[in-house]
């Protein structure tokens, strides 16, 4: 039994070699003989950055060769949106509102990973992100919770499999728990005041669910959360995660963050760090280096008495057993003979092209500008930054990336054609440098992204006479790929440089103007109206064929927004699900100055076809606490040609112990249609889905209450229904 043969192992560690355990190292370049020495004597546990299969065999076999014990590394790795086969960020594999597509898409991930001799991924994040200005909004699912845990658990699935161990697949690290996405002014690291009906109903949901789905890992979070720092949290990892929740797994520190417990004022000195951190339940430390370690105290501090040894054991019990259930005493070396197989499987490519056309969500099309119909064209002059750029198709958190192998918009573009219609191309301006460095481009052992520079006056005469000359133009605007993620909040939506200029002098000529945008936040357009607008995100390895694909016509937009797209940056945070407080009907003009409401509502899409939503039914009028009921709508194509269509549930709680949101998410299904085809969609509302967190009665609580189910294309569906919520509705049914 695992836990038999965990005791053993913990029998005869010394304290120094519990301590180990414990300790995550950085490895960014090979044949490092400090951290050989390291691993040798028994002091690191796991190793993170590093990729190289032959770097990472040569590291095991110091671990199970040299240490006196012989017990395998942990290898772990950012394995955020891909290894080598790089699928859409996060955040666009969500707007796909398709799980399965999102499971599939982190096996893929999963098994590229373990193929090269990783074992677990610092994924997925699952962070509620309701202010734009946060860079890292890039890596969740937005803004709604019931998507999130929806997103969450499908990605932990993808990444684990049935369980953890299973051939191909990863150890699972939902992060960054908890609260990390409000950060105070969408600033990357600054701390979070959350309320415990913000906690409870919006930003714990999509952490429980991935536990529940089985996550082998949780990454705690940098910041503070309500005055104390996330990773000396006792209430929160110790309380909620392990108790509440019965959280099996371990623990880990984000990079730094239980030695910086001092940098917090929150601990004396890195001694204390390290008690506080073991004391809230933190189980592994990532540390920069050795020099980092708050865990290094761990020995001494048991011997002193101030940390018991029994907590000690418990987190080391925890990560031992994460290696035995994924085989490491038994398989510790990388098999080098598939590799190549795994990375190279053009199924792999299949796939992320897939999941990037699921992804893409169509904000406009003025007189079906899209398709584009290639027979009708002449010519077609491809314009911006982004369109010819790699690495910016891939996005952020990519390191194991094949440039060569990347197809942009551009070649995209040119390959669905091929020589029937002349492709012409410039850059239009120069894609800006960031005014404060990313850090990820000074990070050893990875190379710096290319950026775009020309003399932007001249090039935009020539961007300008390009699409005069051509019956078509598709400009690929946005923001460079160090522009979202970590470190890379702004305080403005507006496009980088003079990408606007550009874009308002194309329109200017009359022709018509498609569009695609890649960025996974808002962008203010300032009003410009192309003929179309395709959000195509950052779509990945096979992004230019999957825009081919759709603005040609050979597949559907389909994708649906994760968050409300705000007019301006001076309207956020501005979730959907608001509550009606005072004078709702002037909801939409809080400002004297602009609309207050959405530009584009959470949930919204547009398509190539058309969908009507009728024959709204329920189960039952009336049900009771405690117990489900079923509703029914029929969806018809009323279009042309086939496509997807994304049905929604909203409910909106009329009355009860505390005030609820105007409406929340609580179903939702994507289907494909033929032209003129009906089908009948069936939610299960569960009595679940009627529970929240009331401040007022400190606890779960599920009302008597009217409720309104609202179903249809977007977070503003008006085809509705109400019910009721009694204690004993077998009454009301009989009289019925």
């Amino acid at each position: 039994m695992i836990a038999d043969r965990v005791e053993t192992l913990l029998s005869q560690l010394t304290l120094e070699e519990k301590a180990g355990q414990l300790c995550q190292l950085f490895a960014f370049t090979p044949n490092n003989e400090e951290l050989d020495a390291e691993i040798a004597a028994g002091r690191v546990g796991s190793i993170l950055v590093m990729r190289d299969p032959s770097e990472l065999d040569r590291l095991q076999r110091i671990a199970v060769e040299e240490s006196r014990l012989g017990i395998p590394l942990l290898f772990g790795f950012d394995v955020i949106h891909g290894m080598r086969t790089i699928f859409p960020v996060p955040i666009a594999m969500a707007a796909s509102w398709d799980l399965d597509a999102i499971e599939a898409g982190q096996a893929v991930a999963a098994a590229e990973a373990r193929a090269l001799g990783l074992h677990w991924t610092f994924a997925p994040m699952v962070d509620i992100a309701r202010d734009p200005r946060w860079g890292r909004m890039v890596e969740g699912a937005g803004e709604d919770p019931y998507l999130g845990s929806a997103v969450a658990a499908a990605q932990v699935r993808g990444f684990q499999g049935n369980a953890i161990g299973q051939p191909g697949r990863i150890i699972a690290g939902p992060k960054h728990f908890a609260g990390y996405g409000a950060a105070l002014g969408g600033r990357d690291y600054d701390e979070a005041e959350i309320s415990d009906h913000e906690l409870r109903n919006i930003y714990f949901p999509p952490f429980k669910a991935a536990i529940d789905a089985g996550a082998g890992n949780v990454m705690c979070a940098y910041m503070t959360l309500n005055g104390v720092p996330a990773t000396g949290n006792r209430w929160l990892i110790t309380d909620i995660l392990k108790g509440e929740w019965g959280f099996a797994g371990f623990t880990v520190s984000d990079a730094n963050s239980a030695f910086d417990l001092t940098t917090h004022n929150f601990a004396k000195d890195s001694a204390d760090a390290g008690a506080r951190a073991l004391h809230a339940g933190l189980d592994m430390e990532m540390s920069l280096s050795t020099r980092s370690s708050a865990y290094r105290n761990l020995p001494g501090l048991v011997a002193d008495g101030t940390v018991s040894e029994a907590a000690l054991d418990d987190a080391v019990r925890r990560i031992l057993s994460m290696k035995v259930k994924m085989g490491l005493f038994e398989e510790p070396y990388v098999d080098q003979t598939r590799i190549d197989g795994v990375l190279n499987d053009p199924a792999h490519r299949a796939a992320a092209r897939t999941a990037a056309e699921k992804s893409f969500v169509l904000l406009r099309n003025e007189a079906a500008a899209l398709p584009l119909n290639p027979a009708a064209l002449g010519s077609i002059a491809v314009i911006g930054p982004l369109a010819d750029s790699a690495r910016d198709t891939l996005g952020p958190w990519v390191f194991d990336q094949n440039l060569s192998e990347t197809v942009t918009v551009l070649q995209g573009i040119k390959d669905a054609v091929g020589g029937l219609v002349d492709v012409v191309y410039s850059p239009g301006v120069s894609m800006i440098a960031r005014l404060n460095p990313s850090f990820f481009d000074a990070l050893p052992g990875f190379d710096v992204a290319p950026r775009v520079e020309v003399d932007d006056n001249l090039e935009i005469e020539r961007a300008v006479a390009l699409a005069e000359a051509s019956d078509c133009t598709v400009l690929v605007l946005g923001e460079a790929q160090n522009m979202t993620g970590e470190a890379a909040s702004r305080s403005t939506f507006d496009l980088p440089g003079r990408q606007q200029d550009l874009l308002e002098a194309v329109i200017a000529t009359g022709k018509p103007v498609i569009l695609l945008l890649m960025a996974a936040r808002p962008i203010d357009l300032k009003g410009a109206q192309p003929s179309a607008i395709l959000n195509i995100w950052y779509p990945g390895t096979q992004g230019g064929a999957a825009v081919a694909n759709t603005i040609f016509g050979k597949s559907v937009p389909g994708g649906k927004l994760p968050f409300n797209w705000v007019r301006s940056i001076g309207q956020v945070p501005l979730p959907y699900a608001r509550m009606n407080t005072h004078q709702p009907k002037d909801i939409d003009n809080r400002y004297w100055n602009e609309q207050g409401g959405a530009l584009y509502p959470f949930g919204f899409g547009l398509s190539y076809t058309a969908f009507e939503y009728s024959n709204l039914r329920l189960s039952t009028a009336w049900v009771g606490l405690g117990e489900d009921i079923r509703v029914q709508v029929d969806i018809t194509n009323t279009g042309q040609c086939a496509g997807d269509e994304v049905a929604q549930l909203y409910i909106h709680q009329h009355h009860g112990s505390a005030a609820r949101p105007v409406r929340m998410l609580k179903g939702f299904w994507r289907v494909r249609l033929e032209a003129g085809e009906t089908t009948t969609i069936d939610f299960a509302l569960t009595a679940h889905d009627l529970t929240y967190w009331s401040s007022a009665d400190r606890n779960w609580v599920q009302d008597e209450t009217a409720i309104t189910v609202m179903v249809g294309t977007d977070s503003t569906a008006t085809l509705s229904a109400v019910f009721e919520v009694r204690r004993n509705a077998a009454i009301f049914k009989d009289s019925d």
